[in-house]
């Protein structure tokens, strides 16, 4: 049903006369009788009978006048929306993140956001190589895995991977430890779906080492809890929790175990330059957290197609 013949019988209803809805909507008086007749015998329907010199709904009219005025008011909805997304910004923003990202990071950056930014939609994805579906479904992805070329994507942070021990562990004066002692001791290690799982499988494998004795728990803080009660040493990339003293692990080079976290969006996407600016805010948001040490260096300080992950 055409919107506009809607749009006149509410005008019709509300004036209370032709002539007088004519006026506000700047058509003529016999086009507008004519437009309320098609309504009516499109309807079925008598909408108006003559009560002196105005027009009062019948009973069917007073009715079909209350859908019709939901059916204007979506309509009107759906046309501000329209403008919204042609204009570029953006009304919601869903982002998914997996669950210690989305603890860690994206929750408390989502507390910084004032009554002029989107509204937020938060839920946990899976880490995976192939974040198209979940870029389908989300307007931003923040991952450790870079995007293929057919997603923009921004470097928001390069995060450690700890060793977390309680305050009475002989370690706890240090600030770092090599992979050779770590797997001395009983590893409390998190699912190896997530990335500092993989990390330091990769760089044990790449050192030909084998912890001694593993525990594995389901999630980050699990694994924290069973640290601080001295079952072993947490590895993971939470933030700490119950007082733990986190140390950064080295490889057989020396060099501390490290990943890259991403901010993702499909390049199509209409509101590009608004995830652009969310992304750097995020990006911001993790050097406010974590410190200078976790910026990206300014050559990497690109978008995808010119930042590379060296971990």
């Amino acid at each position: 049903m055409n919107h506009r013949l809607l749009r006149y019988f509410a005008a019709v209803a509300d004036e209370g006369t032709v002539s007088a809805a004519a006026e506000t909507l700047h058509i003529t008086q016999p086009a507008l009788s004519r437009q309320i007749r098609e309504l009516e015998k499109n309807l079925g329907l008598q909408l108006f009978r003559r009560g002196g010199n105005r027009l009062i709904l019948t009973s069917e009219g007073a009715e079909f006048l209350s859908v019709s005025r939901e059916v204007l008011r979506v309509h009107s909805h759906a046309e501000m929306i329209a403008e919204t997304l042609a204009s570029g910004t953006m009304r919601n923003l869903t982002i998914g993140a997996p669950q210690t990202t989305l603890i860690d990071i994206v929750a408390p950056f989502v507390a910084t956001f004032s009554q002029n930014d989107p509204t937020p939609h938060v839920s946990e994805i899976a880490l995976s190589p192939e974040i198209t579906k979940d870029s389908s479904d989300h307007d931003l992805i923040i991952t450790p895995q870079r995007a293929a070329n057919d997603h923009a994507s921004l470097l928001l942070a390069t995060l450690p991977i700890w060793a977390c021990v309680p305050r009475s562990h002989e370690w706890a004066s240090r600030d770092s430890i090599d992979l050779g002692s770590l797997c001395e001791q009983a590893l409390i290690l998190v699912p190896t779906m997530q990335k500092s799982r993989q990390m330091l499988d990769a760089a044990l494998n790449l050192a030909n080492l084998a912890p001694r004795n593993t525990i594995e728990v389901s999630q980050g803080r699990l694994a924290q809890a069973l640290a601080a009660a001295g079952r072993g040493v947490a590895v993971l990339s939470d933030d700490t929790h119950f007082a733990l003293h986190p140390l950064r692990i080295l490889d057989e080079r020396g060099q501390a175990l490290r990943f890259h976290l991403y901010a993702a969006w499909r390049r199509d996407h209409h509101g590009s330059a608004m995830l652009l600016n969310m992304a750097q805010r995020l990006r911001d948001f993790c050097q406010l957290r974590y410190g200078r040490s976790t910026a990206p260096a300014p050559e990497d300080d690109t978008l995808e197609d010119m930042s590379t992950d060296t971990c």
